[in-house]
């Protein structure tokens, strides 16, 4: 219970140059989404990276990073010491990670101080992979977003580093949601009956009800304002009105 309690996973996701660094493309942006027992801590790491090259316009238009805008930003070898410690021992969560991997890889060995590699310092899960258990063939982040109806909370007019983690982060939590296992076969209850459903004693005492105050459900109604203004149905309301209609 402690471990679990205690794992740490960061949501991580990168911008480049190009599609492959043994063509010299490098990394622009870093960014990282902490969680830790599958909770958002709100602590993130992020960096624009400038990648001693001229890019392209098509790849401009992609992530919105122009090169007058990294002129100005560190190098990597400024920034890797740091963005080491910030992952170590972590799981990363990345998705198509045989891309960011690959990519981060390539620019420790360039360094040349003898950094470590990725797979040395953490280990990663690729929700690329998992899509493609969960769903027959492997989906894009669009489509996961779209599927667990979270694309609504992030601005994603560009695809940066950060703002597709921190998406990431809504959908891996949706993607996991699962409960592993939900026995509902009949049985008698007794010590020995695994299998079973174990009944409460019906002359227990009644748990106590602790019903909201005003002020707490002011504040669960201007949430759910929130959640509608950025272009969900709160199940919560729905089911309310429903009720009361009826």
């Amino acid at each position: 219970m402690q471990e679990t309690q205690q794992e740490r996973l960061i949501i991580l996701d990168t911008e480049t140059t190009g599609i492959d660094p043994k063509a010299g493309h490098r990394i622009v942006e870093i960014g990282c989404v902490e969680m830790i027992n599958r909770k958002l801590t709100g602590r993130n790491y992020h960096v624009y990276i400038n990648p001693q090259m001229e890019m392209e316009q098509e790849v401009i238009d992609v992530h919105g990073l122009t090169n007058d805008f990294l002129a100005d930003k560190p190098l990597f070898h400024q920034v890797a010491n740091d963005f080491l410690e910030f992952i170590r021992g972590a799981e990363l969560i990345i998705h198509n990670a045989k891309f960011d991997v690959g990519f981060m890889d390539h620019e420790f060995a360039m360094v040349n101080r003898g950094l470590p590699m990725t797979a040395d310092v953490c280990t990663i899960t690729d929700t690329l992979a998992v899509s493609r258990d969960e769903f027959g063939s492997p989906k894009t982040l669009d489509f996961l977003a779209k599927h667990y109806r979270v694309d609504k909370l992030i601005d994603r007019t560009y695809h940066g580093a950060l703002i597709d983690a921190q998406l990431l982060a809504f959908v891996y939590i949706e993607m996991t949601r699962k409960q592993n296992i939900l026995n509902l076969q009949h049985g008698d209850g007794s010590e020995g009956d695994s299998s079973g459903i174990r009944r409460l004693d019906v002359n227990r005492v009644p748990l106590p009800v602790i019903m909201a105050s005003a002020d707490e459900l002011q504040a669960h109604e201007e949430r759910l304002d929130i959640v509608e203004n950025k272009g969900s149905s709160p199940v919560w309301r729905s089911s309310v009105e429903e009720t009361t209609a009826e």
